[in-house]
């Protein structure tokens, strides 16, 4: 017979988070739940975690390559694996980066994070795949060998191409041990986002998750077919993206803010001690649109509004000059609310993403 602690000590974050609303009664059973999954797996022997092939002893830490051979195949998927275990029962974290190998602060946040974990005070487990991307990484390349975009091949399959070899050892090898993920991204394409957190408010489990990041906004979306995130979602394992900042550079700001959010999370999920902390309702918006270069309306963009900004409908947020003809067309919010995202001043063309709003959905 299965009680109540037993479910949560199987899956202590989605077992004991997901209901119908978010409530008060939700943040006092995950809590409940957390507490008792440690006090019960605390009284069984916490033994040593199996992953990759690797024996990871509790109260440990291990750094090592995710596959051990040395093929020249083998180069091309092969990214590093840092394995936290704690001296004390509790949850799997996993932390993944460089998905896209130009999005740097991703890879500095998770690799300063797990640096910053001491395996000896901690309640569960790190799992650090800090550059999914590795080759991407090294290159500044934001996709695959094969030119894919890792970002929709998951779940993957064992016989497919590199992205979909890549995607299906991470589902079937690393997240079948998660019980929460947190996936660490930046803009792309000459642009740079507002610190956020993507998350499917929707599920309550989620919700909870984005929240309790800490920093930042939450920006409502389930995302894409074939996104770790999203296929993680699907597979009952409570997954957000953190976004801020540029491709192909370190923000320190921007990383030591990423950092605080997953040490936040760990709080949260009662991996630590730290004091929790939460983003503020009024800080998460339901709905969000790309403003974009009009037809016929290309050349070079001069932005004048700022990330963070918030504007109104029929501002003026910037002017893209024709620099054949000199005629200079203005840039116009059609929205109001927040600039979340937005590109560099730069040559761009008709249906280029400008500058990317969010707002509060109307109840």
């Amino acid at each position: 017979m299965t009680n109540v602690s037993e479910a949560c000590r199987r899956s202590p974050v989605g077992s004991c988070i997901r209901v119908p609303a978010r409530t008060a009664g939700l943040r006092l059973g995950a809590v409940l739940c957390l507490a008792a999954l440690t006090s019960l797996a605390g009284a069984e022997e916490w033994g040593t975690l199996q992953l990759l092939g690797r024996e990871v002893q509790a109260g440990t830490t291990q750094r090592f390559a995710f596959i051990p051979d040395r093929s020249f195949e083998a180069s091309y998927l092969n990214m590093p694996v840092f394995v936290a275990r704690g001296a004390a029962a509790g949850p799997t974290l996993c932390i993944t980066a460089g998905v896209h190998g130009d999005e740097l602060n991703g890879v500095e946040i998770a690799r300063r994070a797990f640096a910053g974990v001491d395996p000896g005070a901690l309640r569960g487990t790190i799992i650090a795949l800090p550059a999914i991307n590795a080759e991407g990484v090294r290159t500044g390349n934001r996709y695959l060998s094969d030119r894919r975009d890792l970002n929709r091949a998951f779940p993957g399959s064992a016989g497919g191409s590199v992205a979909s070899l890549i995607a299906h050892k991470v589902t079937t090898d690393v997240l079948a041990h998660c019980d929460a993920l947190v996936d660490l991204h930046t803009a792309s394409n000459d642009r740079a986002n507002l610190p956020q957190i993507r998350a499917d408010i929707d599920d309550p489990a989620i919700r909870e998750l984005a929240i309790h990041f800490g920093t930042g906004i939450v920006i409502a979306g389930k995302g894409p077919d074939g996104s770790l995130r999203r296929e993680a979602a699907k597979a009952g394992i409570p997954s957000i993206i953190y976004e801020a900042g540029a491709p192909h550079r370190f923000e320190p700001v921007e990383i030591a803010r990423g950092v605080e959010g997953i040490q936040n999370v760990m709080a949260y999920l009662g991996m630590t001690d730290r004091a929790q902390k939460e983003v503020s309702e009024s800080r998460v918006y339901q709905s969000s649109r790309w403003l974009r270069v009009p037809r016929r309306e290309g050349g070079f963009f001069f932005p004048q509004a700022e990330l963070g900004a918030v504007v109104k409908k029929g501002d003026t947020l910037g002017a893209i000059v024709d620099p054949l003809t000199d005629e200079s067309h203005p840039v116009v919010s059609t929205l109001d609310g927040e600039i979340i995202g937005m590109a560099f001043s730069r040559p761009v063309l008709s249906g280029y993403a400008l500058y990317h709003v969010a707002w509060h959905t109307a109840k």
